[in-house]
């Protein structure tokens, strides 16, 4: 009989392709501690006098998905763009008489994350049962970690360019106030045509890492940057892809104005931004929105809000005035989480590999960002914003230090080229440093030839133009197809700087009269003359010669 239902749950399950449900309402909220509120560097808004003045307070929620083959609580395979209901297990779909069975890797990857954040890991958590309805909760409750999360009491060290140019590393400082292990739901596909929504439970069960951090940020800048270098550890670690276009890193917004030195304002949630660019825009239109409403002598109302991106402001989603009540209690099906420190607390008769070894896990941490960024400045003498330009962009730390490897140009030329006439192009054409289609080696290739004088500077950025346009041929071909090389004849080098010694007698005396940097506007001349190719060092020396 047990056998015959079993075949039964497994056809509907297999068949199954899209659930429909009547579309239904829910409303979840997380809180989150406002006990550390630090200054920041939000600008002022204007107002009559600085009691008036009101600053934004910013906390974030960030839901990290686990890099993992299977999910949370059971074998079901965990990727992205499979159809619809293809990834569902018994206990996925929540089938009477299922149980949970944890994944050692998600509790690894939260213990790895909790170090890097500087997190004081709890050797015993507990797992707990959050109740409400929603279509795609088929068990009615989320398992998560309320009473006892895995790790709290964290640091994230964040940096950002600021000052009056914009090139000042500035670094700052938010707390984390906890890392818990909890289970996604399914997606809802809303069908508004037909009044329906349809469920796809392949997400359900997939294993998240929540991090809530305190509200010690004052404006969308910082809280951006908090998030990149959140995302940048997480790539290192290996623990979440951070991919945001595919749900992988949800943030949720805490925002909130007052006046310094009073109570904290009545703070509103922004809902699910998926990029970072958004995350700033929609933060800071939500505190110029608060600060409106209080100048007009209004009050905010506690409401979660969403983020229009066409329309770049916040609209409102529901209001939290009547908050459900979760009913937390204790999973019964899942014993307290241990972890251990050391080999040397495990007790008898357990299996070292079947254990989470704290410190196991911390010898084989990677480099992360803030060491890199130090690293690279040490090694090759770069200033501390090219190092965070480097560290910041998918793959430009690596195609920098692969250029540097294949070239002895010095490492403050490299960056030059790295940062202003490679991430230029991609900025240009919206495309990542893995889609450039100038390699390291091509790159290195050009620096060299400009290193050995046979082109000038101006002519190297125009071939490095050319090869961009024309991926395939080398530097040297182009040179050759273009006669770009550089022009080192003497006898032509010195009829062209005498006749425009002759156009330009005035500069001539202004040289003569102690002026030496008009030399620099004659060089200039030079160089148009031959389209960029003449031997600046043997024109600089002609040109000396002759109006000396």
């Amino acid at each position: 009989m047990m056998a015959a239902s079993c075949i039964a749950a497994s056809e509907l399950l297999h068949n199954i392709k899209l659930i429909a449900y009547q579309k239904a309402s829910c409303v979840l909220i997380r809180r989150i501690s406002t006990s550390k509120l630090q200054c920041s560097s939000q600008p002022l808004v204007k107002a009559e006098s600085a009691l008036q003045q009101l600053v934004g307070v910013v906390g974030l929620e960030i839901h990290a998905q686990i890099s993992s083959n299977t999910k949370l609580f059971s074998g079901s395979s965990v990727r992205f763009l499979a159809p619809p209901n293809s990834l569902v297990s018994f206990f996925d779909a929540s089938l009477p008489g299922t149980l949970p069975v944890l994944n050692r890797r998600c509790v690894e990857a939260a213990v790895m994350t909790a170090l890097a954040l500087n997190c004081t890991i709890n050797k015993k958590s507990l797992f707990d049962r959050k109740h409400y309805f929603y279509a795609d909760l088929p068990a009615g409750y989320q398992i998560t970690q309320q009473r006892r999360p895995i790790a709290v009491d964290g640091l994230l060290t964040y940096s950002f360019l600021g000052g009056k140019k914009g090139n000042q590393v500035i670094r700052k400082n938010v707390h984390i106030q906890q890392i818990q292990l909890e289970q996604d739901s399914g997606k809802s596909l809303h069908d508004d045509a037909n009044s329906q929504t349809l469920i796809d439970l392949n997400r359900a069960g997939i294993g998240l890492m929540e991090l809530v951090m305190e509200p010690d940020m004052s404006c969308g800048e910082e809280a951006a940057a908090a998030v990149r270098e959140l995302q940048l550890i997480l790539q290192a670690l290996g623990t979440c892809q951070g991919n945001m276009s595919e749900g992988q890193l949800r943030v949720d917004a805490n925002v909130s104005v007052h006046r310094p030195g009073e109570p904290l304002g009545i703070r509103t949630e922004v809902k699910n931004i998926n990029s970072i660019r958004y995350l700033a825009r929609a933060i800071d239109f939500e505190i110029q929105r608060q600060t409106d409403v209080v100048q007009r002598g209004g009050m905010v109302q506690n409401e979660t809000r969403a983020y229009d991106s066409k329309s770049g402001e916040t609209v409102p989603m529901r209001d939290k005035e009547g908050l459900q009540d979760y009913r937390f209690m204790p999973e019964p099906n899942l014993p307290p989480l241990i972890v251990f420190e050391d080999n040397a607390s495990l007790p008898a008769g357990i299996d070292v590999c079947q254990a989470v070894v704290v410190q196991t896990i911390k010898e084989g941490l990677p480099e992360l960002p803030s060491i890199k960024r130090d690293r690279l400045v040490q090694a090759y003498g770069i200033l501390p914003e090219h190092s965070f330009t480097l560290v910041n962009e998918d793959g430009l730390m690596e195609y920098f230090e692969a250029v540097m490897k294949s070239t002895k140009k010095e490492s403050r030329k490299v960056i030059g080229w790295v940062t202003n006439e490679l991430l230029g192009l991609l900025k240009q054409q919206d495309m990542s440093v893995s889609q450039s289609p100038v390699g390291p080696a091509s790159l290195a290739e050009l620096l060299e030839l400009q290193e050995a004088g046979h082109i000038s500077s101006s002519v190297a950025k125009q071939v490095f133009q050319e090869m961009w346009r024309s991926p395939g041929k080398t530097a040297a071909q182009i040179i050759r197809e273009q006669d770009l090389g550089l022009v080192s004849d003497a006898a032509k080098l010195h009829r062209i700087c005498q006749k425009v010694i002759d156009s330009h007698l005035d500069e001539v005396c202004a040289i003569r009269g102690g002026n030496k940097k008009v030399l620099n506007k004659l060089m200039g001349l030079v160089q148009k003359e031959t389209k960029g190719r003449a031997d600046p060092v043997l024109v600089r020396k002609i040109l000396e010669e002759k109006t000396s």
